[in-house]
């Protein structure tokens, strides 16, 4: 039996990560150390709730939606598919996603789209020159019964976007999202993922360790 291939596709998480314009950034203090007389090493973390690998819930965007802690859980794991969209320069729409030509039954798409290259620098800065999906995109995955649906940026929908009609779309229909994911060097093809938030109680957002199985 061939030994089972562990590929992390999550962001590291240390104070000089980019982060979202508007959200907090991340620091992490000692609070304890051996090296001052402490029995242990223990640090305090600052974050928010959407920084690095993460994943939206309804909550996030719909005041009533559904918080981090009540995400199904099995769509969270399964069967996934890593889709080429290196070649997109910055929209995916319905046209993007049918040449694709996904096999019926997809049910949690990863978009490996050029972003996964800005990861490569040590210490990004944050750039509008991202690529996104669309409304119209938001819809197609919606309508071909996509549960889940990743992007390797901090988010799925281009900044300032008017009424954040691709978050609308896709949390409304209860479609997982999960931004920050790192796909550079990662293959098209299928794979299973296992990607769980911390079960923050009433959150809006959670950091998650994001894994492909091969």
């Amino acid at each position: 039996m061939q030994p089972t291939k562990i590929i992390d596709i999550s962001l590291g998480i240390h104070a000089k990560m980019l982060t979202w314009p508007s959200d907090p950034g991340v620091s992490i203090d000692p609070a304890s150390r051996i090296s001052a007389g402490k029995a242990a090493n223990v640090s305090e973390l600052h974050c928010g709730t959407h920084t690095g690998t993460h994943i939206d819930p309804p909550l996030h965007f719909l005041q009533e939606g559904a918080p981090i802690d009540q995400i199904p859980l099995d769509a969270l794991i399964g069967p996934a598919v890593v889709a080429d969209l290196t070649s997109v320069k910055s929209d995916i729409g319905p046209e993007e996603l049918e040449s694709l030509n996904l096999a019926s039954g997809v049910e949690r798409l990863l978009l490996h789209t050029r972003n996964s290259q800005f990861w490569r620098q040590e210490s990004p800065e944050f750039t509008e020159d991202y690529v996104a999906v669309t409304a119209d995109g938001a819809g197609w995955l919606v309508e071909h019964g996509i549960r889940l649906v990743g992007i390797d940026y901090l988010s799925v929908e281009h900044r300032g976007t008017p009424g954040h009609p691709t978050h609308m779309t896709l949390l409304g229909a209860g479609v997982v999202i999960v931004e920050g994911m790192n796909l550079d060097g990662v293959d098209p093809g299928d794979y299973t993922l296992l990607c769980l938030p911390l079960k923050i109680v009433d959150g809006d957002g959670g950091p998650a360790r994001a894994l492909l199985l091969s």
